[in-house]
């Protein structure tokens, strides 16, 4: 049940917005102005440039969306399946999000788009992440779900049903963290450019290692007990 939901998934959803939102920023920000973190937009211009006859830009939003689909692809062919699970392998994940986010640094400050697609895939590794918990949607690259799901519970409670609390901290913690995501990029971006790439992939590695630890230690106490049971 979602009243069971640890406090730390919180604190990690928040984490995990905030650095969505702070990619998307600068992807907005840039020199091509394109949103990475979600697809929306991107999939409704590639509509309307298939019937505007604008080929290198369809080719680009075509790479975008495939991108993030990669990205999605390799979290699927890691992980069993989209609900959290202690034991999986998320560090891995986490550690491939960052590895495209620096890789990103270099085209994106000689203004090539190569650098968006990277980041658009990281984008996608970490939306595949979690993407259920106890029957709550869980995305922390986009918020269109989130202000949905806001939306009903409140309609509901006007409705006179019961408002889930923590189901509406968990949302309200991923809408806060992705606006200040963005908040963070306005401000480091210009200051420092397609080098601020460099804050979301540190907080990936160490998402990564602190996982890897708990994990570590969780096992080492589970065999104390006679047996594992982290893997899921």
């Amino acid at each position: 049940m979602i009243s069971k939901l640890p406090k730390w998934v919180e604190y990690c959803a928040f984490i995990l917005a905030m650095t969505a939102g702070f990619v998307n920023g600068i992807g907005l920000l840039g020199f091509e102005h394109q949103a990475i973190s979600h697809l929306s937009g991107t999939a409704t211009l590639i509509g309307t440039d298939l019937i505007n006859n604008h080929p290198v830009k369809l080719a680009h939003l075509v790479s975008i969306l495939a991108s993030f689909f990669g990205g999605a692809l390799l979290s699927g062919l890691i992980l069993k399946d989209g609900t959290l699970s202690l034991g999986r392998r998320y560090d891995v994940l986490l550690i491939a999000e960052a590895a495209l986010l620096f890789g990103a640094i270099y085209p994106m400050a000689n203004h090539a788009v190569f650098g968006l697609y990277l980041a658009a895939g990281a984008c996608g590794i970490q939306n595949g992440l979690v993407t259920s918990y106890s029957g709550a949607i869980v995305r922390t690259t986009h918020i269109t779900g989130v202000i949905t799901d806001l939306g009903l519970m409140f309609g509901a409670r006007l409705r006179g049903e019961a408002l889930n609390r923590r189901k509406l901290v968990l949302f309200l913690v991923i809408t806060v963290g992705f606006i200040s995501g963005g908040m963070l990029s306005a401000v480091l971006y210009p200051a420092l450019g397609a080098l601020v790439f460099v804050f979301p992939g540190i907080v990936c590695v160490l998402l990564a290692a602190i996982y890897r630890f708990n994990m570590h230690r969780t096992r080492i106490r589970l065999k104390s007990l006679g047996g594992d049971q982290t893997r899921g």
